[in-house]
């Protein structure tokens, strides 16, 4: 994965809480997966309405964990519990906080397009390998090799002895070949994710793994340096208040993806859904 280039933004309205500081402003670390670039772009633009400089950077999801425990990040707005994540966190859990959850049942998954009817489940793809040929040998397209769901797709490989390889790119890399296999109406495996803005944008189905290659689904929550909580009491309340159903963080990742550009994206959708926004910061 290429990192994007860290994205700084200042703002100075008026009003500020004794913890938003244009000389210490807030640092977000992302990764580049939809739903990442989606909330974390939303939350730079909230909370510089309420008067904080906020500062995007981006960087492996690894990077993310030992950022934070070092103190390098104040927030990561995701971190997949208790399955997904669980490797990752595990080397830094006493210098790091796990705070509320603000979407439930997240879940890894290996994925084709609905057309392929006959299959159905991750079994089927051992007597289906040769429709799955890519550069010369069946293959399921993934994602960044450190991530957890690379680790889950090897896992699955074995599991039902699949003579299969998984080819590592990146998100956009993995989209980018879905979106042509299914306008040929192709064959294609590839590891997804709920949630999603691709489930919105063509009729895939997960294959059924009943031996759990994938988890058992997990809670998505947000993460900070140990004690952030006790040093930004504000912004910890509005988080913690924070919550997304599967529909509205489709929509939101759409909305970007429709509109091209994270920031605009994120702007637009705040705009048209400020009720519920005022309901989170609310109570903040």
């Amino acid at each position: 994965m290429k990192p994007l280039t860290p994205i700084f933004i200042a703002c100075g309205l008026a009003g500020l809480s004794m913890t938003a500081s244009a000389n210490d402003p807030l640092t977000i670390g992302t990764n580049n997966w939809a739903e990442n670039i989606a909330v974390s772009h939303m939350w730079q633009q909230l909370l510089e309405e309420q008067g904080y400089d906020v500062e995007l950077t981006t960087t492996g999801k690894s990077v993310l964990f030992s950022g934070l425990a070092n103190g390098d990040l104040d927030i990561s707005l995701e971190v997949w519990l208790p399955h997904g994540d669980a490797q990752y966190i595990e080397p830094y859990k006493d210098r790091i906080d796990v705070h509320d959850a603000w979407y439930d049942g997240a879940q890894d998954e290996l994925v084709v397009p609905a057309y392929m009817e006959d299959i159905n489940s991750i079994s089927d793809l051992k007597d289906n390998a040769e429709r799955f040929d890519y550069q010369g040998e069946p293959t399921i397209l993934g994602i960044e090799s450190g991530s957890a769901i690379s680790g889950e797709t090897e896992n699955a490989i074995k599991s039902y002895n699949l003579p299969f390889r998984q080819l590592n790119s990146s998100g956009p890399a993995m989209l980018a070949a879905l979106e042509e296999a299914y306008a040929n109406e192709a064959p294609i495996a590839v590891t997804l994710w709920q949630p999603h803005w691709a489930y919105a944008q063509y009729d895939l189905k997960a294959l059924e793994d009943p031996k759990k290659s994938y988890g058992g689904g997990d809670d998505i929550m947000w993460m900070s340096p140990k004690g952030f909580g006790e040093e930004h009491p504000e912004v910890t309340q509005m988080l913690d208040t924070w919550h997304m159903s599967h529909a509205q963080l489709a929509d939101l990742m759409l909305t970007i993806e429709n509109v091209g550009d994270p920031t605009q994206g994120a702007k637009q959708w705040i705009e048209e859904h400020r009720d519920l926004i005022d309901g989170w910061l609310a109570e903040g």
